[in-house]
């Protein structure tokens, strides 16, 4: 039974692969740089896209954004009133976004009018991780009120990553987080990754984070 359930696995990631592969190839064939945001339900994701959209049209770039939810569009609304392209993807019952849904979540795109894209995830810590979809880079997303103990917790999410993004470290005093912790878990798990603090309600950190999505 063991040896069946491995097998099954393994095909399911690599059907996944295979699918992430070939949104890779049709995102650059578009010119479209695409970004997967993960994290939890609460930690930025929306709010980081609702800062981010303003200050890459100052750059002169065109941005657009998959909203990933089990159920519901509260997040895909967000993104709609940016005034940008966008597509809601709804699981169902999965945590997470696959590279199938993103698939065709893509034949609902303008992809020549972007330039940028934002894939956000389903707001979890463990599901999303194995699967691919596509994107250029990963941006994982945690707040201080999470407790300064969520990287520790959830080490695969940041092994995976590329970009690393501390929010709301404005409120770290007032839940007792070590933000200093917080960012010594990210560099143990994943010394090359880039990681920033920020906070979404004043925008503070979000150049330097532009500029390293950007590089």
């Amino acid at each position: 039974m063991h040896q069946i359930d491995i097998h099954l696995e393994k095909d399911i990631y690599e059907a996944n692969n295979r699918l992430a592969d070939a949104n890779a190839a049709h995102l650059r064939e578009h010119g479209v740089r695409a970004f997967d945001l993960l994290g939890a339900i609460g930690s930025g994701k929306t709010a980081l896209i609702e800062r981010l959209v303003p200050l890459i049209r100052k750059r002169g770039l065109r941005p657009g954004a998959i909203a990933g939810d089990v159920y519901g569009d509260d997040d895909f609304q967000r993104v709609v009133a940016l005034g940008i392209p966008a597509y809601n993807a709804n699981t169902g019952k999965e945590c997470h976004l696959d590279a199938h849904l993103v698939e065709h979540a893509l034949e609902h795109m303008p992809l020549d009018e972007i330039d940028i894209l934002f894939i956000e995830n389903v707001g979890n810590m463990v599901c999303p991780t194995d699967f691919r979809l596509g994107a250029e880079k990963r941006i994982v997303v945690v707040s201080s009120t999470e407790g300064d103990d969520v990287v520790n917790k959830h080490p695969m999410m940041f092994r995976g990553g590329d970009i690393g993004v501390i929010n709301k470290i404005d409120l770290a005093p007032l839940v007792g987080a070590n933000l200093d912790r917080m960012e010594s878990d990210i560099r143990r798990y994943n010394p090359g990754m880039k990681v920033f603090r920020t906070n979404l309600k004043t925008g503070d950190g979000l150049e330097g984070l532009l500029d390293t999505i950007l590089e």
